[in-house]
């Protein structure tokens, strides 16, 4: 057990925010810490890492545990570059090595005892720096930099030029650069694009130590989470599984807290008609029973209610007309910024009733491309038409529609003036604004409140096509899978730009991904589209490893060189026809064949050049070898040469295992 959290109890001015909190961390384990905004999963971190004493309980940690841990939100202060901050982190392998490189020059010129006594403090040296990988340290930090989406053209910027978001991934790469024992990681992926949450999620399963992750990200929390910790109404819970195994319990025990609730409930009072019944007989003895039934009543420990947010927090969206078949056409579209060139030539269709995503690696132009349909941004070239009776409703992931200065019952009043105070409130109280919350300032909530009152004023409008721009930022949990409820009972148009894998994956009809400034579209949900991507991006593009995921299908005409060469059609029918999947599946094989061949013999030779190193590093530290100069020589010029070549192997390696 590498962490233990036992009877935590902690409140603020009178308030419980945790009531006997305990749970366990195993070693390797990896947990997911899941709640509502507000429940208390801060104040649970924070304890932990000791930042806040708690009221009653403790916090123990295995002994010798090293721990890392990433806050939302980094201020890196400093005037290293990427590269400089990332390498900080192996200083003391790096120094390491150049001590090694100094004392085999030093050995050139030395012999007696001074030699012996340097090849001994050589010997352990050489040691040390296989025990710490220091073989590998400059691949594992190239790779860590680009799997967090920094280019190697990037490599070279100075941290203090970047924006809070890539300070956020530095911060990151350097943790997991420093393979803590135990990783605390809040909301990892809230900076980063879909390739590298994958790549993130690849690494974290195969990190050998643990890891604590607090996060709103279901599709990542499936991915890695083997236990989930879920705070609630001040108690923790635990869960074996991963997010989706969690769900299925989650709703099991409540409906078993109801049932207990409910069956208590009754039976209070039952015993509180009892005893008024007792009371109003006036008599000595009868009144003593009731006395009696009363203190066995107040011993009772009154189970709480249980709060389900889904079942206070009910959305629907439905288009008050219906458009046209036609819902949006865009022709030839183009986009650039001085002399970055975001996309052109765009062309594509979008019809009724159709729930559309794009996605795409940031920076891509996706958010441009949602602001430029909504006419909030002028277009360089190309066409944009909307169909018959498109009534389009706008949800911006900056809150541009609403007032700071406004309370939230003049936003929607100001709005709608139909409305009478009845139906503002009711339609406020749908999105869990309820009391005296309705007389809060705009410019007092925090993003996700924000995100509420948004959806709220899109709900109540006339609109038949919504238009998301990450629509999910910042919501919870439960609010998120409340809006795909929303959302997928849809029967308008839907077209949203979203990094939420879960909701693409349970909202998505169909997907178009912009990359390398085309936009490449997908008839299918994200899974679907993940089983897919290699094979049709080798199709249009010749190959499958791009800066971000692509994909064909039907309803889009590209001009692809390599598509032109082979004379392919892009036509749905014949990208799925049974022939090419089979031919497709058979060149997957045998490729995927070739790469194990060349990851087994990579392996072979690195093991045979590891065996050859151990060798002479024994040699070396052999008194009669360090008298013979000639050959002192000889064996440490090898065993250059031959880091050397174990360095290549191990590049190579990591390029085909991942």
């Amino acid at each position: 057990m590498i962490l233990s959290v036992h009877g935590l109890y902690k409140s603020f001015d009178g308030k419980d925010i945790l009531r006997d909190a305990s749970f366990h961390v195993e070693n390797n384990e990896k947990v997911a810490i899941v709640g509502i905004n507000g429940a208390g999963k801060t104040t649970l971190l924070k304890l932990i890492l000791g930042e806040l004493s708690p009221d009653d309980g403790d916090v123990t940690f295995a002994k010798d545990v090293t721990v890392g841990y990433l806050a939302q939100n980094q201020n890196i202060d400093t005037e290293n570059t990427i590269y400089e901050e990332f390498k900080e982190v192996k200083r003391e392998v790096w120094e390491l090595e150049d001590s090694i490189r100094n004392a085999e020059e030093q050995m050139k010129h030395l012999k007696g005892d001074e030699l012996n006594a340097l090849l001994e403090r050589y010997t352990k040296m050489n040691e040390e720096f296989q025990r710490k990988s220091g073989y590998a340290w400059k691949s594992e930090v190239t790779g860590v930099a680009r799997g967090l989406g920094f280019l190697e053209e990037e490599f070279d910027k100075k941290i203090s030029t970047l924006s809070g978001g890539q300070k956020t991934r530095v911060a990151l790469g350097k943790l997991l650069l420093q393979n803590p024992d135990l990783i605390i990681l809040d909301e990892p992926t809230n900076h980063l694009d879909m390739n590298s949450i994958r790549w993130l999620e690849n690494y974290l399963l195969n990190y050998k130590g643990a890891v604590i992750i607090v996060s709103h990200d279901r599709y990542f929390l499936d991915k890695i989470a083997d236990k989930v910790i879920e705070v609630e109404n001040c108690r923790v819970s635990s869960f074996t599984g991963n997010y989706s195994d969690y769900a299925i319990k989650k709703e099991q025990k409540r409906a078993i807290e109801w049932n207990a609730y409910i069956k208590q409930q009754a039976e209070i009072k039952h015993q509180e008609e009892v005893i008024a019944k007792l009371k109003s007989f006036n008599r000595e003895k009868s009144i003593k029973r009731a006395e009696s039934r009363e203190k066995m009543l107040d011993k009772i420990e009154v189970l709480d209610k249980p709060v389900d947010v889904n079942d206070s927090m009910k959305i629907t969206l439905k288009p008050n007309c219906e458009s046209g078949g036609d819902v949006l056409t865009v022709e030839g579209l183009s986009k650039s910024f001085g002399n970055e060139k975001l996309f052109e030539g765009l062309d594509f269709e979008i019809k009724k009733g159709e729930h559309v995503a794009i996605i795409g690696d940031n920076g891509t132009g996706k958010t441009t491309l949602l602001k430029m349909i909504n006419q909030a941004e002028p277009i360089d070239a190309g066409k944009i038409t909307y169909g018959v009776k498109v009534h389009v409703g706008y949800y911006d992931q900056e809150h541009h529609v609403l007032h700071d200065e406004k309370t939230l019952f003049e936003e929607i009043s100001d709005a709608y003036p139909t409305l009478n105070n009845t139906q503002i409130r009711n339609t406020l109280a749908a999105f869990l604004f309820t009391g005296d919350d309705v007389f809060k300032r705009i410019g007092d909530l925090s993003g996700g409140e924000k995100g509420r009152v948004s959806l709220a004023k899109l709900m109540l409008s006339d609109a038949n096509f919504l238009i998301l721009d990450e629509p999910t930022n910042h919501l919870d949990i439960t609010s998120k899978e409340i809006l795909e409820s929303a959302i997928s009972g849809y029967e308008g148009t839907v077209l949203y730009v979203s990094h939420d894998r879960y909701f693409i994956n349970r909202t998505a009809t169909r997907i178009l991904d912009l990359t390398r400034g085309k936009l490449v579209g997908y008839i299918g949900n994200y899974d679907y589209y993940l089983e897919h991507v290699d094979e049709r991006m080798e199709r249009l593009f010749g190959e499958k490893n791009l800066s971000g995921p692509g994909f064909a299908d039907s309803a889009y005409k590209y001009e692809d060189s390599a598509a032109a060469k082979e004379g392919e059609s892009t036509d749905e029918s014949k990208l799925s026809s049974g022939a090419d999947d089979w031919k497709a599946q058979k060149e997957a094989q045998a490729k995927k064949r070739k790469q194990e061949a060349a990851l087994k013999k990579c392996e072979e030779e690195i093991e045979k050049l590891e065996a050859r190193n151990a060798e002479i590093t024994e040699l070396l530290s052999d008194p009669s070898i360090g008298t013979d100069l000639g050959k002192l020589r000889k064996l440490s010029d090898e065993q250059s040469d031959l880091q050397q070549n174990l360095q290549r192997l191990y590049d190579e390696w990591e390029e085909l295992s991942l």
